[in-house]
């Protein structure tokens, strides 16, 4: 596997700075807002509690798959926390597709082309080939930069996929535990900031005179 796979043991940190570099135009028109994607982890815990079975309102079964398989390419299981399966993001994903119907053909037509390309260089669907051709493919169109111009439709797809399922994850339980984020809760005390976070940022409480 090359240098910078999209899929050789990417960390969490890492899929984070990725999406972070993404030009901002290339995928906003398929995030939610923050306020949005807390209303549909809401109404997933609710259905999950509900104990509803999950069935996909938008993706077809061979999609589904696909979407599952994508993802955890993505974010991928690590020591910290689980998958982006684990936290529920291929169900977040399917409810934004429907929540915003116009963003539907662009998915559908991405989820296409990496299928025709797997087919093109296999004879396989992008889920039925090995992870060394999944890895090809996703290497091509990981790096927009880089990317060749034929690339250019697989590229436009995967950018906004990456942000979409980063968006998911980073605002599910698991995501914002994954991320040791500490606010919403009540301080009993403030002692300042932790000596780490000032040591990084580079900083330091002046003496009072």
């Amino acid at each position: 596997m090359e240098e910078g796979s999209a899929v050789s043991d990417i960390s969490r940190r890492e899929a984070l700075a990725l999406v972070a570099g993404i030009p901002l135009a290339a995928a906003t028109q398929w995030l939610p807002s923050s306020e949005r994607a807390v209303q549909i982890w809401a109404l997933l815990r609710d259905a999950a509690r509900a104990r509803e079975p999950f069935e996909p309102r938008f993706f077809t079964p061979h999609e589904w798959r696909t979407v599952g398989t994508l993802a955890d390419t993505v974010i991928p299981r690590d020591e910290r926390s689980g998958s982006a399966s684990d936290a529920g993001v291929p169900q977040f994903i399917d409810f934004m597709m429907v929540d915003r119907p116009r963003n539907q053909p662009a998915m559908r037509a991405g989820l296409r082309w990496l299928d025709e390309e797997s087919m093109r260089r296999s004879g396989e669907p992008f889920i039925d080939c090995g992870q060394d051709e999944r890895a090809a493919i996703l290497d091509d169109i990981a790096w927009p930069a880089r990317a060749r111009p034929e690339m250019a439709e697989g590229v436009a797809f995967f950018t906004a996929f990456r942000d979409l399922t980063a968006s998911g994850f980073w605002s599910s339980r698991m995501g914002v535990k994954d991320l040791h984020y500490e606010g919403n809760t009540v301080v009993a005390e403030w002692r300042g900031c932790p000596e780490a976070a000032l040591r990084k940022l580079g900083v330091r409480y002046e003496e009072a005179s």
